[in-house]
């Protein structure tokens, strides 16, 4: 779609507005220019930028280095003032997409999982499950897997059952009395 960048500027905070948590650039970039053909991936990067230089947006540093842009209360103003410059539509659209996809993109963005190889053949798997603006992980499990494809199968599976495993070592181990 071609929108002035006034109008992708609009979106972009829009964007931020419905996903309702702070998000990476590859989220936001992934979700105007890869997954929706809203803004493409070059503007996108600059209209970032100038967004932050703006102080409608601001980043804070999380887990592995990344960082993740926020909503500042500026842009939240600006956001109330000249939504109405995006067409109805497109603001629905993107409304409709935050709704169905946010938990997938909390995944992405809160459980990590990454594998390096071992000594001794094997691979060792480190799986970490972050709090939004949270730098140190709440919960971390290295296993150590036989081969390579098993190592990946694990990094896949973790961005799934992580709740699931992080809810039933925590019920286990602690006890809130």
């Amino acid at each position: 779609m071609n929108y002035d960048a006034m109008t992708n500027k609009l979106v972009i905070l829009w964007i931020m507005e419905k996903m309702e948590m702070p998000l990476t650039e590859n989220s936001i970039i992934e979700i105007c220019s890869v997954k929706n053909n809203w803004i493409n991936y070059m503007d996108c990067l600059d209209l970032l930028y100038q967004l932050s230089e703006a102080k409608l947006i601001y980043k804070t540093a999380c887990k592995e280095g990344e960082m993740r842009y926020n909503l500042s209360v500026e842009g939240r103003d600006c956001l109330s003032y000249f939504y109405k410059r995006v067409p109805k539509d497109l603001l629905d659209e993107i409304a409709e997409y935050s709704k169905a996809n946010r938990l997938s993109i909390k995944q992405s963005q809160e459980y990590y999982a990454n594998y390096t190889d071992a000594e001794d053949g094997s691979y060792l798997v480190t799986m970490r499950i972050y709090e939004t603006m949270v730098i140190e992980p709440l919960f971390e499990i290295k296993i150590k897997a036989p081969t390579r494809q098993s190592a990946e199968e694990a990094c896949k599976k973790w961005k799934q059952k992580a709740p699931h495993i992080y809810e039933h070592i925590f019920e286990n181990l602690i006890s809130i009395d």
